[in-house]
């Protein structure tokens, strides 16, 4: 079972769990395979040359690097995603497409960097006909021949249940399998929870010993005096069975923290929630590099952008706007507009919604490809905020959640981010329930940080603006 730590990357990101990474090496040996075999087979004797000069290797990964983006960015690795084998062969199609487009171009500009005339073609053809072949024999390996945790789950409060049900709907992508549930609430003993019928919690040891399981996952709010302690804790000496409280596997499990369990010791003992003063510093140094590089190059588009807005509707093109930053401080965050002027001046601040009619229809383009957050690049540079981190919110709605949400006040300890891991995991916030489930994504940022982490999160949001989730 992966670490905590190893789980940095999980739900949504292709190398999480020990299946995907067995699944990701295997298919970077068979692209390997794939690009060598067609330039043996398209440039014959030749093919020794230009595979062994000081390039050689090198053009070899940059098909397959470019390749592997392209099938990251058809949602190849996110296997929960595709429904059937048609829609598989189509993404595959795709990828292999956007590759010869990609490759193409980049040969035009460094020729230098091309094997040889017809190798990409040959190994296009052998991409399509060997990736479904061995994903094939990877999900019959992962069904039939990998190992499966068997999760028993004590407790059926809503985290509980939220749990359950993705890793249900994970279980061949994760190795687990949830084999039961009991309870010491009389009310809930003998209802079904996702199919499954709870038992009394003093029938864990048969339910154990019935099923096989070998991860016990405890989600009672008080567990003293309703567990059968003694004959557990010879359970855990004497056989392979580990225990885990319901916030542990929670994270491990779902990238996110459960912060309807949690209680103001879990911050104090859980492992985590370390910054450094010299991860601060590498984080603070590429942020200045990235959005000083990002300004100069987006500045002709940032450019024509504003001067859309001026020129489709009344008003200024730059939104000036209040949030709540790194300890609570309250700075001016930049966007171009994408409302009208007087959005807000019969309401008050409010949540944006699905379709919102004050929107523009530039406001809308600009929403959906993201330009309109340009400006915070700026913001970036001044120290206001971080390209990743939680999103900063107003402080009228901050004041609000607040007093809705405990711990929501936490995720002011990070500087505030123009993207996020809650940002390409979850939908756009427009109620307190949504507030909820970003700020549990917030908070496993923020518990994990590391820089290789950051670098995950803006692969995916490139990967958010290109397949436009989540704007509205």
């Amino acid at each position: 079972m992966a670490t905590p730590a190893e789980q940095a990357l999980t739900p949504d990101m292709f190398i999480r769990t020990p299946r995907s990474v067995v699944l990701l090496t295997g298919e970077t040996c068979l692209l390997l395979t794939a690009v060598i075999a067609s330039t043996f087979m398209q440039l014959g004797p030749l093919a020794v040359p230009a595979l062994s000069d000081g390039f050689g290797i090198l053009r070899v990964v940059l098909i397959v690097g470019v390749c592997q983006m392209c099938l990251h960015y058809a949602d190849l690795y996110d296997l929960p995603r595709i429904q059937n084998v048609r829609e598989f062969l189509v993404r595959l199609l795709l990828a292999v497409g956007a590759t010869s487009l990609i490759l193409a171009l980049l040969y035009v500009w460094f020729p230098r960097w091309t094997i040889g005339p017809g190798v990409f073609l040959i190994a296009g053809l052998l991409v399509i006909s060997l990736v479904p072949s061995w994903r094939l024999t990877f999900a019959w390996l992962t069904t039939w021949v990998a190992p499966r945790a068997r999760l028993l789950i004590v407790g059926t409060n809503p985290a509980a249940v939220e749990l359950a049900r993705e890793i249900d709907d994970r279980r061949h992508e994760l190795g687990v399998e949830i084999v039961g549930f009991a309870d010491s609430n009389v009310e809930r003993i003998g209802r079904r929870v996702l199919g499954r019928v709870v038992r009394d919690v003093e029938d864990i040891l048969a339910m154990i010993r019935d099923t096989g399981a070998d991860q016990i996952v405890v989600s009672l709010p008080d567990a003293r005096g309703k567990l059968p302690m003694n004959q557990l804790l010879d359970l855990r000496l004497q056989a392979n069975v580990t225990f885990d409280h319901l916030a542990s596997a929670y994270e491990q499990y779902t990238g996110k923290i459960a912060v309807e369990t949690l209680r103001p010791s879990w911050f104090i003992f859980s492992s985590g929630f370390r910054k450094t003063r010299l991860l601060l510093l590498v984080k603070r140094a590429l942020d200045l590099g990235l959005a000083f590089l990002g300004l100069v190059i987006a500045a002709p588009f940032l450019l024509t952008a504003a001067a859309f807005v001026k020129l489709t509707s009344p008003g200024g093109a730059l939104y000036r706007q209040e949030r709540v930053g790194l300890n609570g401080r309250v700075f001016t965050i930049y966007k171009l507009r994408t409302m009208r002027a007087d959005a807000e001046a019969g309401t008050g601040p409010i949540w944006s919604t699905l379709n919102d009619p004050r929107v523009t229809p530039l406001g809308r383009f600009l929403r959906k490809t993201r330009l309109d957050e340009l400006p915070q690049l700026w913001n970036v540079l001044r120290g206001d905020m971080s390209f990743v981190g939680p999103r900063p919110e107003r402080p009228q709605f901050v004041e609000q959640l607040t007093a809705a949400i405990p711990f929501f006040n936490q995720r002011h300890v990070l500087k505030p981010g123009i993207t996020g891991w809650a940002q390409v995991r979850h939908a756009y916030a427009a109620s307190v329930e949504d507030a909820i489930e970003k700020l549990q994504y917030d908070l496993y940022y923020i518990k994990n940080l590391s820089l290789w982490l950051d670098l995950l999160i803006l692969v995916e949001t490139v990967k958010t603006v290109v397949r436009q989730r989540g704007a509205r």
